[in-house]
């Protein structure tokens, strides 16, 4: 009898062994832990849409190299930008990168003289990150940490080759891709997409100029805006524990004693800041990047497209983002801040946040083209532009401009950045309903060629 009950209890433990064993190995939620720890955050309602690391990546300039001196740039998110970035040159490979020893090349003699496309990072990327954009493989070449400024990639006809080159972000090191999978005639298709875009000047071994003025567009939008209620519910563990202090400035502070959330300009505005300390281990930089957008996507979201302009490094640990209309990015210009999300990341913990509550719909209320300057009279803007040996480089920008009834406005503008980081408005677009003169569209040029085509065909059939 004894026997039997033993052997009754055994037969029960086994199986009560094996029902735990499996409900731990399918994470079954009733035997789940039932505390959380500073670090957790409360995610109740996705504000805004998600977004990914291949969605921030890209270059902000495609220029486009043609040749005897000629340059023209293609901006993101236009059509000719997504067919030559995100289609052909995203699905090529690039192998065998070394570092390119006592080069003896004149970057600017080939830039002007050679034809091929250069994709320009101004604030850098790693090569562990541009693999999101293309196909590397650099494995036992170079370290996935070095931050770049450009590619470089050009085609030198007379041998039918077509060499690949990686610019260090410090500018003191070239890494070249010995293997590309890219023809001389791949680089004239690409290039193939300039023929009818306006031209740039190459000067001071850096800038390119608009040798025309460039049609811009100008921008009212309607906006609505997240609530107060609606970041602290998303970013606090516990909002019932939260309590809310207006200090001198009229500025709200949502504070549970280890975090902080500060809501500035008239409630369009946040810093959140979390002195919890983290116990884990350093983060590799990248991905604190991957951190940040995650962290994003659960807090605020994007509404509309995002490109990553800063990466954390030892010096540094900030991770930034820089907001898109169309194909212009947006200015900060103080003292209305607008146009980046702005991270702090420590040993993989987001530490500050700093965002506008501004939702954009997908529609704009009005759009109308504006003019931006070229020529003669931008060059000159430019020598007298009090900073100019410090512009990395110009590009046009929209300048935000608030309006009310909760609205908001994007100016056209000519844009630099600058060595520090900063970024200036360097011209204003030309007067609403100005449209310049001696100024050929694309349409109107190609049908000026096709028609000095016809009258050139029947010169020489009249001749014969």
């Amino acid at each position: 009898m004894i026997e039997r009950a033993k052997t009754g209890i055994l037969i029960l433990l086994v199986a009560l062994s094996l029902v735990q064993t499996y409900f731990l190995a399918y994470r079954m939620p009733w035997l789940g832990t039932t505390t959380r720890s500073d670090q957790d955050y409360v995610n109740t309602e996705l504000l805004g849409q998600g977004s990914n690391v291949e969605q921030v990546v890209f270059p902000e300039e495609l220029i486009l190299h043609l040749g005897s001196d000629e340059h023209a740039m293609i901006y993101p998110n236009t059509q000719f930008y997504e067919l030559i970035v995100r289609q052909r040159l995203a699905s090529r490979e690039f192998k065998g990168f070394q570092v390119l020893v006592n080069p003896g090349l004149n970057w600017e003699e080939i830039r002007r003289e050679h034809k091929g496309i250069e994709l320009s990072f101004t604030k850098g990327i790693s090569f562990e990150l541009l693999k999101k954009l293309m196909k590397l493989d650099t494995e036992g070449g170079v370290q996935d940490s070095v931050m770049l400024s450009g590619v470089l990639i050009f085609a030198q006809e007379e041998s039918e080759e077509v060499l690949a080159y990686f610019f260090d972000q410090n500018g003191s090191t070239v890494y070249q891709a010995l293997h590309v999978d890219l023809t001389v005639k791949d680089i004239g298709d690409y290039i193939g997409f300039g023929q009818y875009l306006p031209r740039f000047t190459y000067m001071h071994g850096q800038l390119y100029v608009a040798n025309e003025p460039i049609q811009a567009t100008e921008y009212l939008y309607s906006y609505e805006v997240f609530t107060p209620e609606q970041m602290q519910r998303s970013l606090f563990f516990d909002s019932s524990t939260t309590r809310a202090i207006v200090n001198r400035s009229g500025s709200q502070i949502y504070t549970d004693g280890k975090r902080g959330l500060k809501v500035e300009q008239n409630g369009l505005w946040i810093s959140y800041t979390n002195s919890v300390a983290s116990q884990s281990s350093s983060a590799a930089f990248n991905e604190n990047v991957y951190l940040a957008v995650d962290f994003v996507n659960q807090h605020g979201g994007w509404d509309t497209t995002y490109q990553l302009v800063n990466i954390p490094t030892v010096e540094e640990r900030y991770v930034r983002f820089r907001k898109y209309i169309d194909q212009y990015p947006v200015i900060d210009i103080s003292p209305f801040h607008y146009g980046y999300v702005h991270l702090g990341v420590q040993q993989g913990v987001v530490v500050e946040y700093e965002r506008s509550l501004i939702k954009l719909p997908q529609q704009e209320e009005r759009k109308e083209i504006r003019w931006l300057y070229g020529g003669n009279l931008l060059q000159n803007q430019l020598e007298t532009y009090g900073r100019t040996d410090e512009i990395v480089t110009i590009y046009p920008a929209l300048k935000v401009v608030p309006q009310q009834e909760q609205r908001i406005e994007f100016l056209p503008v000519w844009a630099v950045l600058l060595e520090d980081g900063s970024e200036e408005v360097l011209m204003d677009a030309m007067p609403a309903g100005y449209e310049p003169k001696h100024t050929v569209t694309t349409e109107t040029k190609k049908e000026t060629e096709d028609q000095e085509q016809q009258e050139k065909q029947e010169q020489e059939e009249q001749q014969q």
